[in-house]
């Protein structure tokens, strides 16, 4: 029962309420273009700063997840059809709200044959018709390990194509329902050989070892990985993992220092950080 009930959150994960006028603006583009965010499907802490500068992390191939991965809020279950007008009304959206960087997402599609890839290339390529000027970040699922798949969408040419770890390789069979470890470090791999920037990420608070965080970067970097984020595993509710720990802040910025010291490019690593955050800087 002890490991269920939620840690108290330390001072440095206070979060801002949403507000302002950017915020609400972004809001009621998403709602009125039937769009879905990661910023609120995946109880982002850095939706108000990103919504409230004008700028969201877009989840496209619905909102339903066919793997039901134990620290992700997302809903898992059986999935709609894949939407074909999706990409056209994602790129719409995109010009409207003026962004100058964009952030794509999707929940896994293990239900479709290429497993969402072709919607992924068609929604890349409607952004680059339609917004030319606009940079694009591409956060990919594994496609079950297909290097086929995975192609398809390296071949759209967004700016940097992203895949997250999401832990250290002891604790994935723990964390992740059926990615596992050396297969996304295989697409991690794919990516940054095809000349993309690539990109992956990692929770901390789960029970990792600062031995194992830094092995995990060093995996990362064997593999050409130029982009490398940290940041403090949250509980969505009760249901899923316990934090284990909060990392203090100053075990982030040694991390960064150490991430850095190893050779990427950028390291985004603080308790509030997720993936996407600061990701126009990334593109550079």
């Amino acid at each position: 029962m002890e490991n269920k009930r939620r840690r108290q959150k330390p001072d440095w994960l206070k979060i801002k309420v949403p507000s302002g006028k950017e915020y609400t603006q972004v809001k009621d583009i998403v709602n009125k273009h039937k769009l879905h965010t990661i910023c609120s499907s995946g109880q982002c802490p850095n939706m108000c700063d990103c919504w409230g500068r004008g700028t969201a992390t877009l989840m496209i191939l619905g909102d339903i997840c066919t793997r039901s991965c134990k620290f992700c809020a997302v809903k898992t279950g059986k999935p709609l059809a894949a939407d074909l007008e999706e990409p056209a009304r994602v790129a719409d959206s995109v010009k409207l709200m003026k962004l100058k960087h964009v952030v794509l997402t999707s929940v896994d599609r293990d239900d479709l044959e290429d497993g969402g890839a072709g919607i992924w290339a068609a929604t890349i390529r409607k952004i680059k018709e339609i917004s030319p000027d606009t940079t694009q970040e591409c956060l990919v699922p594994d496609f079950m390990g297909k290097e086929k798949d995975i192609q398809t969408v390296i071949d759209a040419k967004p700016e940097v194509i992203s895949h997250n770890l999401e832990t250290v390789e002891r604790l994935t069979p723990q964390i992740r329902s059926v990615a596992n470890y050396k297969r996304s470090l295989k697409v991690i791999e794919q990516i940054a050989g095809s000349g993309l920037r690539a990109k992956s990420g990692i929770m901390l608070g789960l029970g990792e070892t600062e031995e194992e965080v830094i092995q995990c970067m060093d995996d990362l970097r064997a593999v050409g990985c130029h982009i490398f984020t940290l940041g403090q595993y949250l509980q969505p509710s009760i249901k899923h993992l316990p934090v284990v720990e909060y990392i203090h802040p100053d075990q982030f910025e040694k991390y960064r220092k150490i991430g850095l010291e190893k050779g990427f490019t950028h390291v985004e690593s603080d308790p509030l950080v997720r993936s996407s955050y600061h990701a126009e800087k990334h593109v550079k």
